[in-house]
């Protein structure tokens, strides 16, 4: 059997400490992607777009163990967040305004061939509810903040205030691109004050 691979060891954009923000370099990594907006917990089509990522991250899961003889773990869900106005994060956390992509990343052995047959499998029988919606794309984020939030996702204005108003700007740098959070918990099954959650944010010196 293959060594089975668990990117949240391994690779060091999935490292974070709980009341410690770090400064690191991300590499482009390659996601299936899906977009929305409003309300996660209201809107239908965010559960949709979960339970349309992971049988094609799974078809990729086998095929690669299968195919190629290298196992892994399917990577954790990831979410990028943004709304025109970003206080909607920070301060009223006014979810219908939001919009966001989640994402799972693809390991970069998987060539196109491999994620082609794996949409068309998962569509083959009974197609996941958003799989036209769903692309495949690479981020770039470069230089990033990051901290490691335990509890609720109701929570994050804090530690978000903290990282967006003192660190970033005492450090010389200015925030860019969009909110990036990483699910190490799944949310639909752990509570609210066992949630582990990556907070990452884009920056550029100034």
């Amino acid at each position: 059997m293959p060594e089975k691979v668990d990117f949240k060891k391994t690779l060091d954009a999935y490292k974070a400490a709980r009341g410690r923000l770090r400064v690191l370099d991300i590499p482009v990594m390659r996601y299936l992607m899906i977009d929305g907006s409003g309300d996660p917990n209201t809107m239908p089509q965010f559960a949709a777009t979960i339970e349309t990522l992971y049988p094609v991250a799974y078809k990729l899961k086998f095929a690669s163990s299968r195919e190629l003889g290298r196992d892994y773990v399917v990577p954790p869900l990831e979410g990028l967040w943004w709304s025109d106005d970003m206080s909607a994060f920070t301060g009223a956390r006014d979810k219908g305004r939001w919009s966001w992509t989640l994402m799972l990343m693809i390991p970069d052995w998987i060539d196109d061939d491999m994620l082609d047959d794996a949409v068309a499998q998962a569509g083959a029988k009974k197609p996941p509810p958003r799989l036209d919606d769903l692309r495949i794309d690479s981020l770039d984020e470069g230089r990033c903040v990051q901290t490691l939030h335990h509890g609720s996702f109701d929570d994050e204005g804090p530690v978000l205030t903290e990282m967006h108003d003192r660190f970033i700007p005492d450090n010389g740098l200015r925030m860019r691109g969009r909110h990036h959070e990483v699910y190490f918990s799944d949310f639909r099954r752990v509570a609210p004050d066992k949630l582990r959650t990556l907070l990452r944010q884009p920056v550029e010196h100034l």
